[in-house]
C-alpha cells in the first residue's frame, strides 16, 4: 500500500504522506486557506467552518482542516462559491464581535482584521443588537480575557487539554450566549500561559505585561534564540527601535527544538535588555571609564601577567556564545600562557536534569553544551563553582577574570555570590550588573546581551543555533569579541 498520495490543488500537483489533511497540503504549496480554529500544534476541531474548499466529485464544499487528502483528489480554493463561503463565514464570526479595534491590543495582528481585508469587504446584513458578554476578566497570573471578542475557535481549550494538560478552560452556556471561561475556583496558573495569547486569533486573551504598552506596528522583529534555559527555544524578539526599547518575546516554530511553544519564564528574557536594567559604561575602581580607555586598561592588566598565567584565574558562566568563549581563551593563551586556572560559575541550586515534560529545563543557561565543547577543543579542564567558592579562593590568584551571567535571575544566590567575588583583591568583571558590589572590582566592563550578538548557542541536545544582532541599546558599547581581538601585546 502506498504511503503517499498525489493530488492537485488550484492546478498544482503535490505528493504528500498518507493521512495529510487538505489544509496541511495547501500550507506546503504556500496557498493560504482562511482559518480560525485550526492550528498545526493542536488537534482538529472543525468548528469555525471558515476553511471551505471545493473538491471535485463532492456535492458540497468541505472544510480543509478535517478532510484527508486522497489519491487523485482535485481541490479548488479560489472559485466563486468558495470565496462566497469565506465571506459569509466571516460575517457569522463578526455578528457579536465588538468593533473596538482602536483600543484592542490585537489590532495590527488580528486575524479577523486580516481576513476581512483579504476575503471580506462586504456590506453586513446583520441589523440585530450584539450580545454583550463579560469584559476584562482576570483569568490568571498573566492573562486578561475579554469574552465579547471571543469567536469560540476553542484553540485555548485544546491547548489547556492537550499541551499543558491543566484543563482550566471550557466553553459554557449555549448558542450566542456561549463563552470561554475558567472553571469555578480555578485560574490559568502555569508556565505556558502566554501561548494562549499567541494562538488566540482575535483579542480575547491579552497579556498583562504587554497590554496597552505599545502598538505592534511600531515594533520591529528579530529572529533569535531564547537564553532562558538549555532548550534554546527559537523566538522572535520585538523592539521599538526609535525608543531602543524591547517589549516582548514570542515563540518561533522549530520542530526539532520547541515546536510552536515557549515557556512564560523565557518570555521574561526581554526585561533585562532595556537601558534602565543595565550598566551603561565601564567602571575602574568604581569610577566611570570611557570605552576608548577599556582596551588600554585591559591590555595593561594582561601585560603585567605575560608569561605568568599560573597567577591568573578565569571564571566563565554558560551564558556566552561559542565565539566569545573562543576569543577569550585564545587571547589569554596567546598573551599570558596556558597555565591559568579555569572555573565555571553555576547556580548552586540548579538541578540540571530537571524537566517539566514540555520545554523548560533545570539548566537555566543557554550554552552549557557550547561551553563544554569549546573547553574540550582547547584542552582545558574546568572546576565548577557550585555550593562552594573555596576552589577559587584557594587558588590565590593575583587577578581573576570573571565573565558574569547575563541573566542574573538564573542565579538564585547572585547577590550573595557577587559579594564573594568582591572579597578577592583584583577582579576584572564582565557583565551588566548594577550591583553595588561591582564598584569594589578593579575593572567592570559592561557586556552586550544576547539580542545584540551574532554568535552560536548549543542546546542540551547538541543543536547549534545562531543569534542575530540588533544594534546595542547603548550605541558605544563594545562586544567581548571586539575588545579581546583588539588586544595586542
Amino acid at each position: 500500500m502506498s504511503e503517499t498520495v498525489t493530488l492537485t490543488i488550484d492546478g498544482k500537483e503535490i505528493t504528500v504522506p498518507k493521512g495529510t489533511s487538505v489544509i496541511e497540503a495547501t500550507e506546503l504549496l504556500g496557498i493560504e486557506v482562511p482559518r480560525f480554529c485550526w492550528h498545526p500544534g493542536l488537534s482538529v476541531a472543525g468548528v469555525c467552518r471558515f476553511c471551505m474548499v471545493k473538491i471535485e466529485g463532492m456535492p458540497k464544499l468541505q472544510i480543509a482542516c478535517n478532510t484527508t487528502c486522497t489519491e487523485g483528489m482535485k481541490v479548488t480554493t479560489t472559485s466563486d462559491d468558495v470565496k462566497d463561503a469565506h465571506k459569509w463565514a466571516l460575517e457569522f464570526h463578526l455578528i457579536n464581535h465588538p468593533l473596538d479595534c482602536p483600543i484592542c491590543d490585537q489590532a495590527g495582528e488580528c486575524e479577523l482584521q486580516n481576513y476581512y481585508m483579504k476575503v471580506g469587504k462586504y456590506s453586513s446584513q446583520m441589523d440585530e443588537d450584539k450580545v454583550l458578554k463579560p469584559k476584562a476578566l482576570d483569568v490568571g497570573d498573566n492573562l486578561v480575557l475579554d469574552t465579547e471578542r471571543c469567536i469560540l475557535c476553542s484553540r485555548c481549550v485544546r491547548f489547556e487539554d492537550e499541551v499543558t494538560k491543566t484543563s482550566s478552560l471550557g466553553i459554557f452556556n449555549r448558542g450566542d450566549h456561549s463563552v470561554i471561561g475558567t472553571f469555578p475556583n480555578r485560574k490559568i496558573q502555569h508556565n505556558y500561559s502566554y501561548n494562549i495569547v499567541d494562538i488566540c486569533p482575535v483579542g480575547a486573551f491579552t497579556a498583562k505585561d504587554f497590554r496597552f504598552k505599545c502598538r505592534v506596528w511600531f515594533l520591529s522583529e528579530t529572529k533569535t534564540i531564547c537564553p532562558g534555559c538549555s532548550t534554546g527555544c527559537n523566538v522572535t524578539l520585538f523592539q521599538n527601535k526609535n525608543q531602543r526599547q524591547y517589549y516582548r518575546l514570542k515563540p518561533r516554530k522549530n520542530k526539532e527544538v520547541n515546536g510552536h511553544w515557549m515557556c512564560d519564564y523565557g518570555r521574561t528574557m526581554y526585561e533585562h535588555l532595556n537601558a534602565e536594567e543595565r550598566l551603561a559604561v565601564p567602571l575602574a575602581g568604581g569610577k566611570s571609564l570611557s570605552w576608548s580607555d577599556v582596551n588600554k586598561k585591559l591590555t595593561e592588566k594582561l601585560a603585567t601577567y605575560k608569561g605568568k598565567s599560573e597567577k591568573v584565574a578565569l571564571v566563565l558562566t554558560p551564558q556566552y556564545t561559542n565565539e566569545e568563549y573562543q576569543v577569550i581563551l585564545e587571547t589569554l593563551k596567546n598573551v599570558i600562557g596556558v597555565q591559568f586556572k579555569t572555573f565555571i560559575w553555576r547556580d548552586p541550586s540548579e538541578k540540571l536534569n530537571d524537566f517539566d515534560g514540555i520545554l523548560f529545563r533545570g539548566d537555566k543557561n543557554p550554552n552549557t553544551a557550547g561551553l563544554k565543547q569549546v573547553l574540550e577543543n582547547q584542552s582545558i579542564s574546568a572546576v565548577s563553582l557550585g555550593d562552594s567558592f573555596a576552589p577559587l579562593a584557594e587558588q590565590h590568584a593575583e587577578v581573576v577574570f570573571v565573565f558574569g551571567p547575563e541573566m542574573e535571575k538564573s542565579y538564585s544566590q547572585y547577590a550573595n555570590e557577587i559579594n564573594r567575588f568582591a572579597e578577592l583583591p583584583n577582579v576584572i568583571y564582565f557583565g551588566s550588573s548594577k550591583n553595588p558590589a561591582t564598584k569594589k572590582f578593579s575593572l567592570v566592563i559592561p557586556t552586550k546581551v544576547f539580542a545584540e550578538k551574532n554568535g552560536t548557542f548549543v542546546n542540551y541536545n547538541g543543536i547549534n543555533q545562531k543569534l542575530k544582532a540588533n544594534p546595542p541599546v547603548f550605541p558605544a558599547m563594545l562586544g567581548i569579541e571586539d575588545i579581546f581581538s583588539a588586544i595586542k601585546i
